[in-house]
């Protein structure tokens, strides 16, 4: 059997080299040193992120920002190790937190993150509902929400238990969802659908 040359290992990022990456052409992810690309969201998922940072954004308490598609430092790892980078769909946290990193040029932390957002692919699917649940609730991220605009219309809330990880009640389905954590809000689940009456 050929043995495969030593010279194709792969070389493994830590979130510092990966954050000196900048910007890059593709939508990229860091998962444990690994460079994840994926594609750009489609029409329908782009409108129900826009509808929902809208809605939040109207209710946001003082000291609180939101923030789309943008580089979350889970944590995971020293500094000098592969590390995990993810960029939710939507985050919501501490804004002058979020403020410091983009000043000092790092990303923001997980720890600075109060509500994580994924709203739900094609391609996504089991990434969202298995493998980031259970990242963000090892990063700590306090609630989850996952939103499915593609089979009907449902936002599941999952909240962040000292024991059992995210715990949830099972997802609310295209109507009004309230809730009191990260903080009062209401969302109109039905404006995340909103379409052309051409379409």
């Amino acid at each position: 059997m050929e043995q495969l040359p030593t010279d194709t290992e792969v070389h493994l990022y830590t979130v510092g080299e990966y954050a000196a990456l900048g910007e890059t052409e593709y939508r990229t992810e860091l998962q444990e040193g690994i460079i994840v690309m994926s594609p750009s969201p489609k029409l329908r998922h782009m409108k129900g992120l826009l509808a929902l940072a809208r809605q939040i954004e109207d209710q946001l308490p003082e000291g609180l920002g939101v923030v789309a598609e943008i580089d979350v430092d889970l944590e995971f790892d020293e500094p000098d190790e592969p590390g995990t980078v993810r960029q939710p769909d939507l985050i919501v946290g501490d804004e002058a937190a979020f403020e410091r990193a983009e000043d000092q040029g790092k990303l923001i932390r997980a720890a600075d993150v109060l509500l994580a957002v994924e709203f739900v692919s094609p391609g996504s699917r089991r990434m969202d509902n298995r493998v980031k649940r259970a990242e963000y609730a090892d990063a700590g991220i306090p609630n989850y929400w996952i939103i499915d605009v593609n089979k009907g219309l449902s936002l599941l809330a999952c909240e962040l238990t000292r024991d059992s990880g995210y715990v949830d009640s099972g997802p609310i389905i295209g109507s009004t969802f309230t809730t009191t954590k990260p903080f009062p809000m209401t969302v109109d689940l039905t404006k995340l659908v909103r379409r052309q009456a051409a379409e």
